[in-house]
Formats: C-alpha cells, structure tokens, sequence
C-alpha cells in the first residue's frame, strides 16, 4: 500500500518517522511544500489552495490514503477534503485529551502556529474537553523557521525558547502540547528550558493510531520504499536527500532519549 504524507515543510518527517516504525512494509510518499512554507503566518485561503495542490499530487503518484502531517493544514482544509475526496484522509490535532488525561489537576500549555490556535477546530475541541478552563496557548512561529533552516539546540532557539515562555509561571503547568509537527526537533530542548514536572506530548502515536485504523490494519504488501517531493520537485539533490537523512537521524536520537 502507498501512503502520502504531507506538510508544509520538514516538521511532518517526525510523524512519518512514527509510521514507518509500525509500518515498516507500508510504501510512502512526503510531499514537503517547503517553497511556500511556513504556512502558520498565511492566509486561510492560501494554505487550503497549497494544500488541494498537494494532496491532488500525491494522488496522481498513487496514494491510496492520505496523512495530513501538519496542524495548520489539518485545521484549515481537513473537512473540505474529506468532502471532495473518498482515499481515506487522516489530519492531525494537538493532543489536548491526553494532555488532560495525563494531567488531571495542573494546568496544559498547548504550543502551535498562529493559524492552528485560532481556528475553530481547536476552539471546539477544548470547548468539549476543558470544563475546568485549564488549557493556554502559545503560538510559537519562530521554532518553524528554525526547524526549516535545521536550527534546533542553539543559543538563539534557547532564548526564543525561554522569551515566550516568560509570561508564564511554568511550575503551574504539567503538560506542555507541541500542537505543531516542525516542533517535535525541540524536544530536547524545550525539555531543557521547562521545570522537569512537566511533561511534554504530541499528537504523532495517536494520527498513527488512526491511520491503521482507518486503511484497515498495518499493511504487509509493500517493500518500505520512501519516495520524498519538495513542493512538486522529486528529491534527487544529493544536498537534499542528506537533509532528509540528516533530520531522520535527529530523530532517531530524540526517540531513543525518550525509550
């Protein structure tokens, strides 16, 4: 079976990751619109055209399910989508129930894009899940551009980092939710910077979850190929094809942290 996967940019490769670890005979596609990217910042509009544009490609290519790895595009195009198209269409929300689930007294710091925090997708899902009023957000569209640039430990993200964080009192704070694919690179360093009480989750194991679900179990007929498009152009680039490599292992280092 082939599944596309797409984002905005290279944030959706730590989703893929996660689905090539339970789908390790699935064959897949990444479509990373890095040419109009990054997406938080755009408009409504702008984003759902980008994102027509993609998944339209990646069904020419033969994808037989598409994952929206991104927040933003999940918020802004996942229903119209699933009207127009019949391939299973799995979209991404920042992972507030297990948020609350994990934490059922402390408060929950959701982090994401602009376009992802004030959508209405988001509003409904913590108006259904928040009776106690404990979730905050914060947009955090600087950790995007340096995820693009391949900037995830340095000084200046640190200090981003630590700036944005500052009007909260953290030691309230048990959850923090990355409501944002590119941000899953920073674990390490959010961890750094947070008290260690709180925890820090993402939506990938649960879109994954759902993926499998949806396509009917975890496919046994396929030989792992990953196939990689930069807004349309197939990675052939031996400078691009060592990013996507490059960004892999940062995962596979972040993972092991976690293990």
């Amino acid at each position: 079976m082939k599944i596309g996967f797409f984002d905005s940019g290279i944030g959706g490769l730590s989703v893929l990751y996660e689905a090539r670890r339970a789908m390790p005979r699935a064959d897949f596609l990444y479509y990373a619109d890095c040419d109009r990217a990054p997406y938080g910042e755009k408009t409504e509009a702008e984003v759902q055209a980008y994102v027509f544009s993609a998944v339209e490609f990646l069904l020419s290519k033969g994808a037989e399910a598409i994952v929206l790895a991104c927040n933003t595009a999940t918020s802004v195009a996942i229903r119209a989508l699933r009207e127009r198209y019949t391939v299973p269409i799995i979209g991404m929300e920042p992972a507030v129930k297990r948020a609350l689930d994990l934490s059922p007294e402390g408060r929950i710091l959701v982090t994401g894009t602009p376009i992802t925090l004030r959508g209405d997708k988001l509003r409904e899902l913590i108006g259904g899940l928040d009776a106690a009023h404990r979730v905050d957000l914060l947009p955090l569209p600087g950790l995007v551009k340096f995820a693009e640039r391949g900037e995830f430990s340095s000084s200046a993200v640190e200090e981003y980092v630590r700036g944005e964080l500052l009007p909260f009192h953290l030691p309230d704070y048990s959850v923090l939710v990355l409501g944002c694919t590119h941000f899953n690179y920073f674990k390490d360093t959010l961890a750094a910077v947070l008290p260690p009480t709180v925890r820090i989750v993402d939506g990938n194991e649960g879109t994954v979850r759902q993926l499998i679900r949806r396509i009917g179990g975890v496919p046994t007929d396929g030989t792992g190929e990953l196939t990689c498009y930069i807004s349309d152009r197939p990675v052939t680039d031996p400078a691009e094809q060592a990013r996507i490599a490059t960004l892999l292992a940062r995962l596979d280092l972040l993972f092991q942290g976690e293990a």
